[in-house]
């Protein structure tokens, strides 16, 4: 064959060789993009994947420290409800004791009123009876009390409850006081030593009482004074001053007691309400 034959056919077949290898080229190229968009697609999967997974835990998480916080609004609440009960106790407990302080000060206010009162029975009584011989009667202030201790050899004769004279003149002067006093409580007890009773009365105990109502019916019938006021009572020789061994004791043992206190009513009222 000549060379002008061959040289066209070797054209001929190059251009369709190259042309048969253009498409598969092609095709190799799209396969392969496409592999790699499906990878990509995959990872973009894998990555939303975990994404989603994240989103969830962090939506768990937000759930969690949701309830924390309500937690937290709870317990503040309750210590908010705590403190102002506190409070509202601490509040309660101070007026309380403010209200204590303030009875406190009004019982020592009645206290020092009743003192007061108290002396001044005291100096009245001793004033009336300044004619009297110490051996015949005292005056003295015991347990927020006046005393007026008469003995018996000013009143009565031994084992008598009929009062002397001179017994009833000092009785006379006590009743003065206590009518120019209507505030003035009286309590009158009668004392014996402890040696028997011989005679008309049966025991110490009877002559002991039997004194003390003879001292209040010269207070109330001869005097005047209200019998209201006045309470009468015998304690045998179950009270003494000094002991009974000696004669000096029984002497002095041997006496009656007029008991003289200013009225406590109002102290006892304020003593006896109850706390607000």
């Amino acid at each position: 064959m000549s060379k002008k034959i061959i040289l066209p056919v070797i054209i001929v077949a190059c251009i369709l060789f190259l042309g048969s290898c253009v498409p598969t080229k092609k095709f190799n190229a799209s396969q392969l993009a496409l592999q790699s968009a499906r990878n990509d697609s995959a990872l973009l999967a894998a990555k939303v994947s975990g994404l989603e997974t994240n989103v969830s835990q962090l939506k768990g998480q937000i759930s969690d420290l949701n309830d924390q916080v309500n937690q937290l609004n709870n317990k503040a609440g309750q210590l908010s409800t705590n403190v102002a009960n506190k409070e509202s106790q601490l509040n309660k407990s101070q007026q309380e004791l403010a209200d204590q302080q303030k009875r406190l000060e009004q019982l020592q206010a009645l206290m020092d009123q009743q003192k007061k009162a108290t002396q001044e029975i005291r100096k009245k009584m001793a004033d009336a009876l300044v004619g009297f011989n110490s051996n015949e009667l005292t005056v003295s202030v015991k347990n927020g009390k006046v005393y007026v201790s008469l003995q018996e050899n000013l009143l009565f004769p031994s084992g008598s409850a009929v009062v002397n004279p001179k017994g009833k003149e000092a009785l006379g002067k006590l009743a003065e006081v206590l009518n120019m006093n209507p505030d003035i409580t009286v309590d009158i007890e009668g004392h014996t030593d402890s040696i028997p009773m011989r005679g008309k009365y049966k025991d110490n105990w009877d002559l002991s009482t039997a004194r003390a109502n003879s001292i209040v019916r010269i207070l109330t019938t001869d005097y005047n004074v209200d019998p209201v006021r006045v309470i009468a009572s015998g304690h045998s020789q179950y009270d003494p001053v000094q002991s009974n061994s000696t004669p000096e004791g029984r002497a002095l043992n041997r006496r009656t007691e007029i008991i003289l206190s200013p009225k406590l009513d109002e102290l006892y009222r304020l003593l006896e309400t109850p706390n607000s």
